[in-house]
């Protein structure tokens, strides 16, 4: 273990989780009743709520602690989750899913580590950034309590982190309501003549604040079930027939 860099003593961070779904633990909020209200605007809540009694609750980021979803979010950029997974467990065999046991190792050894999830010496550096960054800031406790905006900023500043990467790893590590814009998410909003999809990353993050309901709950299913929908049957091709929400105007004409 490196002498310069030493995990906090009781950091919640690395913590492991006591939820699971049908595929592994995971973090986030516990959901003991179902969703029933997604947004203030009633468009993108019948389109939410068709999402979700259509493929029922998501349940995640998938991870064992908090931590390991930072890691997740900085591994699946430009990626199928099926690389970050295999990643993971090499990581997780060599017991580095904790910020100083990232620092402590060599570069070849997290390079070889992450390779499956491609452009792995670009995202060995990122990783070695926002473990020292999470360790500087006081780890986890800080991402809970500081004031929302400013630490979003502030994790904006970490090398090789944009903004989706810094609101999942806002929204689900940290447990704050941040809504996290991706391409599945532009696609869906832009078929069913929501937003403009090609608006800035800014603006949508700020169209969906203003609208969804304010429960982590939801801010942490409305991008799953994204996710879900633009894996299953939102692609660049639709596949709206056997999509659980209505058919959008775009593609019904």
């Amino acid at each position: 273990m490196s002498a310069t860099w030493r995990d906090l003593p009781g950091d919640p961070g690395l913590e492991r989780t006591s939820l699971a779904n049908e595929n592994g633990p995971y973090v986030g909020a516990e959901q003991r009743t179902a969703l029933r209200r997604f947004a203030t605007d009633p468009a993108l809540d019948r389109l939410l709520g068709e999402l979700y009694r259509g493929f029922g609750p998501q349940r995640w980021w998938p991870a064992e602690t908090p931590f390991e979803v930072i890691v997740g979010a900085v591994l699946t950029q430009n990626t199928s989750w099926r690389n970050v997974e295999l990643a993971l467990g090499e990581l997780r065999r060599a017991r580095r899913l904790t910020p100083a046991r990232l620092l402590a190792d060599s570069e070849a050894a997290l390079e070889r580590r992450i390779r499956s999830s491609g452009t792995f010496r670009a995202k060995a550096t990122r990783l070695r950034a926002v473990s020292a960054w999470y360790l500087e800031r006081g780890g986890l406790r800080h991402l809970r309590k500081a004031p929302l905006e400013a630490l979003r900023q502030d994790l904006l500043g970490v090398h090789g982190v944009g903004p989706e990467t810094a609101d999942s790893i806002l929204c689900y590590a940290a447990g704050r309501r941040t809504a996290v814009v991706d391409a599945y998410t532009r696609r869906i909003l832009g078929r069913h003549e929501l937003a403009d999809p090609t608006a800035p990353y800014d603006a949508l993050r700020t169209w969906l604040m203003e609208r969804l309901v304010r429960s982590q709950a939801v801010f942490e299913e409305f991008h799953a079930l994204c996710v879900r929908a633009g894996y299953d049957n939102c692609k660049p091709l639709a596949r709206c027939t056997t999509c659980p929400a209505r058919t959008p105007a775009a593609l019904a004409s």
